[in-house]
């Protein structure tokens, strides 16, 4: 058997109406910040509980345009996790801002309790990375920012309708990115992103940088940046969005089965599971003794299990200007060795994570 990890081809299976949904689209000639876009950006912020959304042409440009308008810039500090995808930090980085790392907890998210330590007179904001579908411990978070005066950018973008007591991921900084990526849980057909905000200035600076900094087609007020989300992308992201809780409900239902299946699998450990977190499961993960043999076992045996991801990202070589070494954030570098990922989309189909777990089982009863 053979268990896929990108669920694309599943996904838009059964969409003629999308089909009839773009014909009638292209006819219109709206390609550009088009009236479909608009209307995205008001379901998506109804969606995630927020005044406003704006739509921009990626997860990292919602990171990056978000600190850009909050007045980050060259030389200022901007507090991140130490365990992250590039996009993170290159958002940080495009802006000649300095990425500032704290080491992840078993959550995979930021160790809100070692923040404060790398607080400096040149800290000017915190990313928080909701890592997998899990949520960064924002409660605590919160009245560390405040205390220090610095605003949070969410990087929520791979944790849409993750939620802590109920309350969303993106809602809780100054502003939350989101990223409609293929493989996300929410995606459209290329590359895309969101930012959500409560604040009205903010989300008006923030069509201004995502659109050249143009007012009119003549008035320039700011330097910004080509980042409009295709309004063909919304078409697609208004059939898809919808759904959002039933693929949420369904990746969490798979996990859960996974867990009643692993929890008494020697040489397998579960991540924590807060019982006040809603995981939205953009991952699956779990630690894993002897993980590189597992993971070999598993392809073989057909199976698209990942790693999320071996290489921390303050060890990645582009980032060596930074000065930091190997065995600086020492749960991060656990997490690289341990950590492996198994498909769990809600396409997933219930012989298919049997099988997953028959293989597990089997190569740690071998052993």
């Amino acid at each position: 058997m053979k268990v896929r990890y990108s669920y694309l081809e599943q996904q838009f299976r059964h969409a003629d109406d999308l089909w009839d949904q773009l014909k009638q689209f292209v006819g219109t000639g709206a390609f550009t910040l088009g009236p479909p876009l608009v209307d995205f950006e008001n379901k998506f912020a109804e969606l995630i509980g927020t005044n406003h959304a704006v739509g921009v042409n990626s997860g990292t440009d919602a990171i990056k345009l978000s600190l850009r308008a909050l007045g980050i810039g060259y030389g200022d500090e901007v507090i991140t996790a130490a365990n992250t995808f590039i996009a993170t930090v290159g958002a940080i980085a495009e802006l000649g801002a300095k990425p500032v790392f704290v080491d992840c907890d078993d959550t995979f998210c930021m160790d809100v309790g070692e923040v404060e330590a790398v607080i400096t007179e040149k800290t000017r904001a915190i990313v928080p990375v909701h890592f997998a579908g899990y949520m960064t411990d924002m409660p605590k978070l919160l009245p560390l920012a405040e205390k220090y005066n610095l605003p949070i950018v969410e990087d929520a973008c791979q944790s849409i309708l993750g939620a802590i007591d109920n309350k969303n991921a993106g809602t809780w900084g100054r502003a939350g990115a989101f990223s409609l990526h293929p493989l996300k849980n929410i995606n459209v057909w290329s590359d895309g992103g969101l930012i959500v905000t409560n604040e009205d200035a903010l989300a008006r600076d923030l069509k201004l940088l995502r659109n050249h900094g143009l007012v009119d087609r003549d008035t320039v007020t700011v330097l910004g940046f080509n980042s409009r989300l295709d309004t063909i992308q919304a078409v697609v992201g208004n059939w898809l969005l919808p759904q959002a809780f039933d693929i949420s409900e369904k990746r969490i239902a798979n996990a859960n089965y996974y867990d009643e299946n692993f929890l008494q699998v020697e040489g397998l450990q579960i991540p924590m599971r807060p019982d006040s977190f809603r995981i939205v499961y953009h991952l699956y993960i779990v630690f894993a003794e002897r993980r590189d043999a597992l993971l070999q076992h598993c392809l073989d045996a057909g199976i698209e299990a990942k790693i999320h991801y071996p290489v921390p990202i303050y060890q990645q070589p582009a980032l060596s200007y930074l000065g930091y070494k190997k065995g600086d954030f020492a749960v991060s570098d656990r997490h690289g060795k341990s950590m492996i990922s198994f498909p769990c989309d809600q396409h997933l189909r219930k012989n298919e994570m049997d099988y997953v777990i028959e293989t597990v089982k089997e190569f740690y009863s071998n052993q």
